[in-house]
C-alpha cells in the first residue's frame, strides 16, 4: 500500500515530480561537501528557490533538470566552503562535522515532526567521521571535485562545468585529494570487530578502569572534542593512550549521572552519552588492528539536532 506522501507524489505533474525526486541526491551531496545537515538543507532550499525563480519557459529549456540542480547546489557549496574556512578560524576549539544517527534512530531536530526520507543522508563509507575529517583537510575545489567524481561518479568533464576548472585541472585536484585520503587511511577493521572493541571501551569507561582503557587504545591514539564554545571541551586534540585514558576516567568521575549507549554514528559503531534522556555527546571511533586509533566527540548541542527528541 502506498503511503500518503507517496500518493501525493504520484499526483504531481511528472516534470515537477522529476525535479523533486532529486532532493535526496542533493542532500547527500551537500552533506558530504559541508559536513552539516542543517547547512545541507539550506543549500537544497536555496537551489530549489533558484529553480522556481525562473520562468516556466526558462525551466522548460533545461534539458537535464537534475544536472542543473546538482550544478547549482555544488556551486553554492563551493562558495560556502570558501567562507567556512574563515568562520572555522574563529570557531572555539576543534571543528568536527555533524554526526548522523542510524536510519532507524533519526529524530527530527525540527519541533513536531519526523524527518522526511528525502532529508536523510545515505550512510556509507563516504560519510564515516574518519572520511569527513579528511575531507575537511582539503581545499574547497579539491573537496567538491573529489566528492563529485570519486563518490558520485560524475565525469571530469561534468565536474569541470561545475567547479569552473578544466577537466585536466579537475584530474589533478582529484589526485591530490586521493593522496590525502590514502595518507590518513588505517587498516580496515570489520564492523563486528570494531563494535566489540568499542563495547569493551564503554565498559572500561563506565568502570573507570584506566588500565583497561589504555589496553584498548592505540599507542598513538588521538581524541578530538568539539564543544564550539557552547559546551566545555578540550581546545586542542588529546594525544597518546595514557592521556586519553585519564581524560575519559576524569570525565566519567565528573559526570556520574551520564549514561553511555552503543549506537551507530555515521554508519559505524559509536557511543552516545545521555543525561535524563537528553543527548549530551556523540562519539565516533575508528578502530585499527584491534585498537582504537581515533575518537571524535561532538558535544556542541547545535550539531546534535538529529539525535534530539
Amino acid at each position: 500500500m502506498a503511503t500518503q506522501p507517496e500518493q501525493e507524489d504520484q499526483q504531481l505533474d511528472p516534470g515537477l515530480r522529476a525535479v523533486l525526486s532529486e532532493r535526496r541526491q542533493l542532500i547527500n551531496l551537500a552533506y558530504r561537501f559541508l559536513g552539516s545537515v542543517s547547512d545541507a538543507e539550506d543549500v537544497v532550499q536555496e537551489t530549489y528557490a533558484r529553480w522556481y525563480a525562473m520562468t516556466p519557459h526558462q525551466r522548460e529549456a533545461i534539458t537535464s533538470p537534475g544536472g542543473w540542480l546538482t550544478k547549482v547546489a555544488s556551486r553554492i557549496c563551493l562558495d560556502l566552503l570558501g567562507s567556512a574556512r574563515a568562520k572555522r578560524e574563529r570557531y572555539v576549539g576543534e571543528w568536527l562535522p555533524e554526526p548522523l544517527p542510524d536510519r532507524t534512530e533519526w529524530i527530527s531536530g525540527r519541533a513536531g515532526g519526523s524527518v522526511d526520507p528525502a532529508d536523510r543522508v545515505t550512510l556509507d563509507e563516504s560519510v564515516s567521521m574518519a572520511f569527513l575529517v579528511v575531507l575537511e583537510s582539503m581545499t574547497p575545489a579539491e573537496r567538491v571535485t573529489f566528492v563529485l567524481h570519486d563518490v558520485f561518479h560524475y565525469s571530469f568533464a561534468e565536474v569541470a562545468g561545475i567547479v569552473g576548472r578544466s577537466p585536466a585541472a579537475c584530474r589533478k585536484l582529484a589526485s591530490s585529494a586521493r593522496q590525502r585520503v590514502r595518507a590518513q587511511k588505517v587498516s580496515a577493521t570489520p564492523p563486528a570487530r570494531s563494535a566489540d572493541v568499542i563495547r569493551d571501551f564503554k565498559r572500561a569507561w563506565e568502570a573507570q578502569d584506566i588500565d583497561a582503557l589504555i589496553g584498548l587504545l592505540d599507542p598513538n591514539a588521538t581524541t578530538v572534542t568539539d564543544g564550539g564554545g557552547v559546551i566545555s571541551a578540550q581546545i586542542h586534540p588529546i594525544e597518546g593512550r595514557e592521556e586519553i585514558a585519564r581524560f575519559f576516567v576524569n570525565a566519567a568521575g565528573n559526570a556520574a549521572d551520564l549514561t553511555i549507549a552503543e549506537s551507530r554514528v555515521n554508519g559505524q559503531p559509536g557511543l552516545v552519552l545521555h543525561r535524563e534522556g537528553v543527548t549530551m555527546a556523540v562519539l565516533a571511533l575508528e578502530v585499527s588492528d584491534g585498537r582504537i586509533k581515533h575518537i571524535w566527540a561532538v558535544l556542541n548541542p547545535e550539531k546534535l539536532g538529529p539525535w534530539t527528541s
